[in-house]
């Protein structure tokens, strides 16, 4: 397990941020730790799911980050699933 930071955005969110994330962390729990810093900051909460979406395409919530071929501070958008 290898800890490095990714550049993400929260879909609606005007800041981009440098989060840290392990490469055996699923897609969901990427999700979580980008919401962390912005969802009920300055993104409103829904109970709707989180998407990670990398390169133009939407990852699997169960794929993991070395599964995706993510790495170090590659850019992601988390997205609340529509």
């Amino acid at each position: 397990m290898a800890l490095f930071p990714l550049q993400a955005n929260f879909r609606g969110d005007f800041v981009v941020m440098l989060v840290p994330v392990d490469d055996g962390d699923s897609m969901s729990i990427v999700a979580d730790k980008v919401a962390q810093h912005a969802v009920g900051l300055r993104v409103a909460e829904k109970s709707a799911a989180k998407c990670v979406y990398y390169d133009g395409r939407e990852l699997p919530s169960a794929m993991t980050v070395a599964q995706s071929g993510i790495a170090p501070m590659d850019w992601i958008e988390v997205a609340y699933a529509e």
